[in-house]
């Protein structure tokens, strides 16, 4: 710091010039906050590692940056905050100098993050991306990685507004109060205050590992093995809300006679006669104890779809307003009604135990009366909340209200699906990026799924479920000429899966002829024999490093250019690289290999001291490229 900060209290760029780059990162932060106003440096102060300031031209703050140095690591305290209610800190964050990954899943996903266009900043909050395209994803975290080995880390007190300008090639992080669901606490005047930390390391997988050693949940144990060597089968893209139990039986007697494995049956949307009710509707499913003890028998364990959502029409719903269990308007007296993608109700408020203790007892009594095994807790974005919405505990930060949803798993963390996290990587259950469309592109498409998985996981969620293979197969959003996804798609979409940590399947392979069965066989065969017993290691590793279990090419490439930028292949730990098909029509590739000793699914060996392109390397339908290192 005290090559950037002369005696006379003067920006010194010309010391700062020659001082080494990565010690000299609060320059590029003092520079950068001129956005929220000029610092009077007449006001400022050193001392020790602490530089202070109180005024700006105009008037009085609070503002410092800290100097921490850990090893090889140098961070880097940043704190404005205004003394003056509902005015906002807006910092402006160049990125044109390196690549940056992490922050949230998004619609349109890549690798590294490629921002277009121009948005004022915005709330940073869980979002259902599905429904809602131009939102953060419902994984989301405050971090962000960039190549040049810089962390950033937004604290959780800020009400945290990102946008972005592709022409100044600029992010601005913004904290503000109004026009905003962010709330002061109850008492406090609404200023705002913008307090993150930068860190900076000798390359951008080690400070990656700092960064997650030191300010990342981890999950404190691994879900069921069966879950990582086993497909999931899911009513859903097949039958969609038209599910009884005569499908559901031939379901699972499909699966036996085609020769599957199933970690368990995933009974999904409109078992039940209302949204809101947990007792299943008997004209769908006449006879569901005679039903689940039949396929208890077969050998299927079972897990049932939920929500938090309780529609108007719901015989629950009276109860949940009599007991004032849902979500309320901003005055806080009266229940809020909410619309979501199958009606409108109330939303159950997971930070009132009441309404906890209620939606858990309904599921308990499912598990008890049934042998239900768990359950895929769908929704818990925060965009289904009114914009400003009362809890029965006041929340700051309305993601809040997405982690204590996903606590709401952790009973039945051994099965348990999730499709949005915050701050909920202890939750120890498996996450699911948001549904996919049947397409091949990278918005919610086949390509979109790298690049997805890849960022989730620097997030720190690691147990992932990379969502059902050929996607929701929905009409109008699909490519093929009949509902089903599109066959080559397909074929591409389950080699793919094949070597993520979990499989899901939802449209059957027999839907298609007997080579995509045989297909499917053979990759779920090597997802068991080759992958989860990888995967599996690298998960009990999880529990003390955070370390992504789905890595990208520059984990073990950390100084290469061109790996900073590779969205179509990844690394399963250090020693297994995968590189799918991804294009229509292709059964080739171009296929980047990091310098070292590989050895590829044919046998060949490349053992390589500098980088190697392999141009068009021939890929077959029915293969998948990888390479081990030797």
């Amino acid at each position: 710091m005290e090559s950037c900060f002369c005696e006379r209290k003067q920006f010194d760029q010309t010391r700062c010039n020659h001082t080494p780059p990565k010690l000299c990162v609060w320059k590029r932060i003092f520079r950068n906050l001129e956005r929220s106003g000029t610092l009077d440096l007449d006001s400022c102060s050193k001392e020790g590692e602490i530089l202070s300031c109180g005024r700006t031209s105009d008037r009085k703050l609070k503002f410092f940056i800290q100097t921490v140095f850990d090893n090889t690591v140098q961070c880097y305290r940043v704190r404005w905050e205004e003394l003056v209610p509902n005015l906002p800190v807006e910092h402006a964050m160049t990125y044109n100098v390196s690549h940056w990954y992490g922050g949230a899943e998004t619609a349109i996903q890549h690798w590294p993050i490629s921002i277009s266009g121009q948005q004022a900043p915005k709330p940073f909050v869980t979002s259902d991306i599905y429904s809602n395209r131009n939102g953060f994803g419902g994984i989301l975290e405050r971090y962000w990685l960039s190549s040049n080995a810089t962390a950033i880390k937004i604290n959780d007190s800020v009400p945290f507004h990102l946008g972005w300008n592709d022409t100044e090639k600029t992010m601005y992080f913004q904290a503000r109060y109004h026009d905003t669901p962010y709330k002061p606490n109850p008492g406090e005047a609404p200023s705002a205050e913008l307090s993150y930390r930068v860190c900076v390391g000798l390359d951008v997988t080690s400070i990656h590992k700092y960064m997650v050693r030191r300010y990342f949940n981890k999950p404190n144990k691994v879900p069921s093995k069966a879950m990582f060597r086993h497909p999931i089968w899911s009513t859903w893209a097949l039958h969609k809300t038209d599910i009884d139990q005569e499908k559901l039986l031939k379901f699972a007697a499909n699966i036996r006679k085609h020769g599957f494995n199933c970690s368990h049956l995933e009974l999904d949307d409109r078992y039940t006669n209302r949204y809101g009710e947990f007792d299943f509707d008997l004209a769908k499913f006449p006879n569901a104890t005679a039903m689940f003890q039949k396929l208890k028998t077969d050998g299927f364990l079972v897990s049932l779809w939920t929500h938090p959502f309780v529609n108007y029409d719901s015989e629950n719903f009276h109860t949940c307003v009599e007991r004032g269990l849902f979500v309320r308007e901003p005055t806080g007296r009266l229940p809020a009604l909410v619309s979501w993608w199958n009606g409108i109700g109330g939303i159950l408020d997971f930070t009132n135990p009441e309404a906890r203790d209620w939606f858990a007892s309904h599921l308990r009594s499912l598990r008890s009366k049934y042998g239900v095994s768990s359950f895929k807790l769908d929704a818990g974005e925060t965009n289904y909340l009114p914009w400003q919405f009362s809890t029965k505990t006041p929340l700051r930060d309305p993601s809040t209200f997405t982690r204590r949803y996903t606590e709401m798993a952790i009973p039945y963390n051994e099965r348990a699906e999730l499709r949005s996290g915050y701050q909920s990587q202890n939750i120890s259950c498996f996450f699911r990026p948001i549904d996919r469309d049947s397409v091949w592109g990278y918005e919610l498409g086949l390509k979109s799924l790298i690049p997805t998985v890849l960022t989730i996981s620097i997030l720190g969620y690691q147990f992932i479920l990379p969502d059902m293979i050929g996607g929701n197969a929905y009409l109008n959003r699909t490519d093929g000429e009949r509902t089903l996804p599109d066959r080559e798609l397909y074929i591409r979409w389950l080699e793919l899966s094949a070597f993520m940590p979990s499989m899901q399947f939802s449209i059957p392979p027999w839907e298609y002829d007997n080579e995509v069965v045989e297909i499917a066989r053979k990759y779920t065969a090597i997802h068991e024999s080759i992958v989860a017993p990888r995967v599996l290691e690298l998960a009990g590793e999880v529990l003390d490093t955070g370390d992504p279990i789905i890595r990208p090419l520059w984990w073990i490439a950390t100084g290469d250019e061109t790996a900073y930028k590779i969205d179509s292949q990844f690394l399963i730990g250090d020693d297994l690289m995968v590189a799918p098909v991804l294009e229509p029509g292709k059964q080739e590739r171009d296929i980047y290999l990091p310098a070292g000793h590989w050895r590829s699914y044919k046998g060949e060996r490349f053992d390589i001291k500098e980088p190697l392109h392999l141009t068009d390397y021939p890929v077959d339908l029915d293969e998948i490229a990888y390479f081990v290192w030797v």
